[in-house]
Parts: C-alpha cells; structure tokens; sequence
C-alpha cells in the first residue's frame, strides 16, 4: 500500500519529480566526473613517468610530486656527478617546461641519454630529433594536434618541425632538444630532473643511498613506486579541491531534496490529517517521505551514472589525451553520497510532517 502512495504521488507532480531527479544526477556525475578527472590524469601521469624505464628520478630540493610545479634550479652539471656513481649505468638531464596553449608538459631532452635511459622510442612513422628546432610527439598527441612528420608545430612562441611519431607511454607526450628548451626558457645549462638507469634493479636502493650522501636535500624517488605516490594527498591544494567539488554536488542534492519534500508537505497538510486521523502512525508518514524521496534519489543515481559515461565519451572525444577513470567504488560511493544526503534533506520535512496537528490539518485549505 505504501508502495503505490509513494508513487502515486510522484506522478501526480512530475515535473516536480523530474527536477528532483535531475538535481540528484548532477550530484553524482559531478562527484564521479570530478574524482575520475584527477585520479585518472594522475594515474595516467604517473604510468608513463614509470614507463620511462628509469630506476630512480632525481628532483630539486622540496620538490613536488606533480613534475608540473618543477622549475629547473639544478645545474646541469650534477648529472656528470651522478653518472660516476657506482651502480649507474647512464644519466638523463630532462627540463620541463609547462605548454598553457596545450595544458600538457613538454620534456627537453638528449636524445643519447634518453635512449640509454629509456631503451629509446618506439617510432610509429618519422625519424628521430637531429636538428635543434627537431620535435617529436606521441600517437595521443599526434591525434588530437592533427599532425604528421613534416608538420610544423609553434610551441612557446617558436616553431618546431616535427620529425616523428612515437608510441605513448615514455614521459611526456612533446619532446624536444634539451638545449633549444633551455634557450626558450632562461634556463641554460640547468635540468629540472635527473632519470637514472642503474645497472642492476636490485642495486635502486643503494645507489639512492650514496646520492642521499653527496645531495641530502635533493629529492630521491624510485620510479617503480611512483605511481603510489600520486595521490591527492601528496599534491598541494588537490585534496581541498575535491572536497570543495564534492561538497558542492551534495549541497545541490541536499538543497533541491529539501525544498522539493518541503513544499511536498506543505501541498499535503491536509492528506498528511486525513493519514493521521484514520490511525496512520508517525512512523509510518516518516517512511513514505523517505520512501519517495530514496526512490527519487535511486533514479538520480541511475540517470548520474549514465552521464557520467556519456560525460566521459563526450570530453575524450573533443580531447584524446585526457584522462577520466571511472571506478566502480566511487560509484557506490557517490550513490551513497547522493542518498545520504537525500535522506538528509527530507528528515526536517517528515518531522515537520509528524507534528502537524490533526484538526489543524484537516481544516487546511
């Protein structure tokens, strides 16, 4: 009986309803599009910082995570210290350098040092740098710019000529000559970070040792456990912007579930008297509030799932090399999300409901 109270009422103003729903999906495509944005561009990152090949990455001191926030205060010279150690096997300078036009990270390299580092590229068309303005790019990128060996491509107000093509996967998605990229950014004779190659994997943790002794301050991660360390915690304002967001969706959810069980009870003042009069208990008005309004929120969940994949293929289509990862525990976890705080935004509702007086109620017009 309480089933079909619950949705007859829900019929009987649907637009009401639709626009409750609606509040709800943008709820939860809002937390899952907003978690998988980062998650999936961090993970994404840090796949291919590890796909360099590399053991260990040398960074400045107090250096972020995020390559983004690296500058290039290291002489390039601390490369030449670090190839004598014992256990390396090769040294690769790479400077970074944010493109804002493309929202992507550019890596100036020598092109030896990063074959001996990296094991080289994988070309899929074209040929290696050999010319100071020389660029390469990967598949992705190649992709979503429209470009093809030969092309010319204007990166921090000069033009590059495109020589190759290669796979995705070794660091950057541009890469250009170490020494132009220095020249371009004021930062000649300097390296934002240091790949190194160690002759043995099983020797990673003793050469980060003897680093620590002639660089104490310096950053020392191994890049087999990079990826671990790319989360939102270890990036600096990441972690209050999700929340931020997250809080954000639940208000909207919150505010449009009240309102909306709200003017439900104020419209049904006189039904809620007619309940109470013919022995309907309190509990039982609560439990077909919140019954309509879980069931509202259970639509909003289904229809905020399906845009958020929608959501997903309509951004990867407009640009290829983002990243979104949708997982199936921040499903769940904004469909609890949304229903908490539905459940939330009726309670005052229902228990507004259940203190309305039976001959005031009645007598409600």
């Amino acid at each position: 009986m309480i089933g079909q109270m619950v949705l007859r009422n829900l019929v009987h103003r649907p637009l009401r309803t639709v626009v409750s729903v609606l509040a709800v999906a943008v709820e939860v495509t809002l937390v899952i599009i907003i978690v998988g944005l980062t998650s999936g561009m961090m993970q994404e990152t840090a796949k291919r910082i590890e796909g360099v090949g590399a053991d260990i990455m040398v960074q400045p001191p107090s250096a972020s995570v995020l390559l983004a926030f690296s500058g290039a205060p290291m002489p390039i010279l601390i490369g030449n210290r670090l190839q004598q150690l014992r256990y390396v096997e090769a040294v690769a300078p790479i400077l970074l350098q944010f493109n804002a036009n493309g929202v992507e990270m550019v890596y100036g390299i020598e092109p030896e040092s990063f074959r001996a580092v990296s094991n080289g590229f994988v070309f899929l068309a074209g040929q290696d740098m050999s010319g100071p303005n020389d660029m390469l790019v990967d598949d992705w990128a190649a992709r979503s710019k429209g470009l093809k060996p030969g092309d010319t491509y204007r990166l921090l107000d000069h033009d590059f000529r495109v020589t190759g093509i290669v796979e995705h996967g070794k660091g950057s998605r541009i890469f250009v000559p170490l020494a132009t990229l220095q020249e371009l950014s004021g930062a000649r004779d300097k390296a934002s970070l240091f790949f190194l190659k160690c002759t043995r994997s099983d020797h990673t943790a003793a050469v980060m040792e003897e680093i620590r002794g002639i660089l104490p301050r310096y950053e020392i991660r191994p890049l087999k456990d990079f990826l671990s360390l790319m989360t939102s915690t270890t990036i600096p304002g990441l972690d209050a912007f999700v929340t931020s967001m997250i809080a954000l969706a639940v208000a909207i959810g919150f505010l449009v579930i009240f309102l909306s069980t709200y003017s439900t009870v104020i419209e049904r003042t006189r039904d809620i008297g007619v309940l109470k009069s013919i022995g309907a208990s309190q509990a039982y008005i609560t439990r077909a509030l919140l019954s309509e309004t879980a069931l509202i929120c259970a639509g909003g969940i289904l229809m905020g799932i399906g845009a958020s994949y929608l959501t997903r293929a309509v951004f990867l289509s407009a640009l290829p090399t983002l990243s979104i990862l949708i997982t199936p525990g921040w499903i769940v976890r904004a469909a609890l999300i949304a229903l908490g705080g539905g459940l939330l935004g009726a309670s005052y509702p229902a228990w507004l409901a259940n203190r309305r007086d039976v001959i005031e109620a009645l007598a409600y017009d």
